[in-house]
C-alpha cells in the first residue's frame, strides 16, 4: 500500500506542480505556448528522475515513464496550443486501446498494474500468478477489469480533446487537472462495485474456494 500511495502522491505533486507553474508563468506575461512547454516538462523530469534512481523499473513505471516522455517530447515538437493542450486526450486514447486489446492477451494490463500495487494485499496471501493459473474466476475477474478501465480511458480522452479545443486556453490546464481526480475517483468506484461481490478481495471468498483440496474421508476401521 505504502507504493501505492507513493504513486499517487506523485502523480498529484506532477500534476499541481505542472499546472501551479503554468499559470505561474502565464501571470509573469509568457505566451501560452512558452507555458505550456515548459509546465509539460514537469512530470516528464520526475518520472525520469526516478527511471534513474531505480534503474530496473517495474512495467507499471516503465509504462508512465515512456507516456510522460512521449507528451514532454510533442510539447518541444510540436508548436500548435490545442494540440498541446489535447495531447494529454490522445494519449490517453492510446492508453484506452492498450487495455482493451491486453484483455484477451495472456497477462491483462489490470492484472499486470494491479498485481505490483496490490499483491499480498488482497486475497490469499500466495503468488498471483498461482491465482491465475489455477482459478478462471480471478482470471475472469481482471479481464473485466481491464475492459472497465480501458473503456473509461476512452471516455476520458473523449473529454480532455473536447475541453482542450472548445474552452479558452488558459482555463483547460486546471479543468484538466480537476478531471486527474474527478476521473480516478468515478473508476475507483466503479471498478469496486464490480470487484467487492466478485470475492476477489476476501481470502475466504468461493472464488478462492479452488484452492483448497477437498476433503478426504478418513476410512473406518475393519470390524
Amino acid at each position: 500500500m505504502k507504493t501505492r500511495l507513493r504513486g499517487l502522491l506523485t502523480l498529484a505533486v506532477d500534476v499541481g506542480v505542472s499546472v501551479g507553474l503554468y499559470y505561474a508563468l502565464r501571470a509573469a506575461r509568457a505566451e501560452e505556448p512558452t507555458a505550456l512547454l515548459v509546465s509539460s516538462l514537469v512530470p516528464g523530469l520526475s518520472v525520469l528522475s526516478d527511471l534513474l534512481r531505480r534503474r530496473r523499473p517495474d512495467r507499471l513505471g516503465l509504462y508512465m515513464t515512456v507516456m510522460m516522455l512521449a507528451g514532454a517530447l510533442v510539447s518541444l515538437l510540436v508548436h500548435d496550443v490545442r494540440f498541446l493542450l489535447a495531447k494529454d486526450g490522445w494519449f490517453t486514447a492510446v492508453a484506452g486501446l492498450w487495455f482493451l486489446v491486453s484483455a484477451r492477451g495472456d497477462r491483462p494490463l489490470a492484472f499486470v498494474f494491479s498485481r505490483f500495487l496490490l499483491e499480498g494485499v488482497i486475497g490469499p496471501k500466495m503468488s498471483w500468478e498461482v491465482l491465475w493459473e489455477r482459478l478462471p474466476g480471478f482470471r475472469r475477474a481482471w479481464r473485466v477489469v481491464t475492459v472497465i478501465y480501458g473503456t473509461g480511458l476512452l471516455v476520458d480522452a473523449a473529454v480532455r480533446v473536447a475541453i482542450a479545443y472548445t474552452l479558452p486556453v488558459d482555463a483547460v490546464p486546471g479543468l484538466m487537472a480537476a478531471q486527474y481526480a474527478i476521473w480516478l475517483a468515478l473508476m475507483q468506484v466503479v471498478i469496486n462495485i464490480y470487484l467487492v461481490p466478485s470475492g476477489v478481495y476476501s481470502r475466504w471468498s468461493k472464488l478462492y474456494a479452488g484452492l483448497t483440496p477437498p476433503a478426504t474421508s478418513t476410512p473406518a476401521p475393519p470390524p
